[in-house]
């Protein structure tokens, strides 16, 4: 993750600038009463692509993280570091 900050008009939206390995992706998630922003810069997280893009709060979105419900909330689902940006998921 490129950078990330929280989006201006909700309390539970992040926005999150992705090195996707094309170039870059902007996404935005509903994690941010889980998760600081300065938490994520630097992880690698897993990413659905191929999403029609929406806006959310005015900010638009191009695609989706993936994150688990567990017992203490919502946990992202973060990749190990050997794993290359732009790497396809099976």
């Amino acid at each position: 993750m490129i950078s990330c900050e929280k989006v201006k008009k909700s309390k539970k939206l992040l926005c999150l600038q992705l090195d996707d390995g094309m170039g870059g992706r902007q996404v935005v998630s509903g994690i941010a009463q889980y998760y600081a922003p300065e938490e994520l810069v630097g992880k690698k997280i897993q990413l659905i692509a191929n999403l029609k893009p929406c806006k959310l709060c005015g900010v638009d979105s191009f695609g989706m993280i993936c994150a688990a419900d567990t017992k203490d909330g919502c946990q992202v689902i973060f990749v190990d570091d050997s794993v290359p940006v732009g790497a396809k998921i099976r």
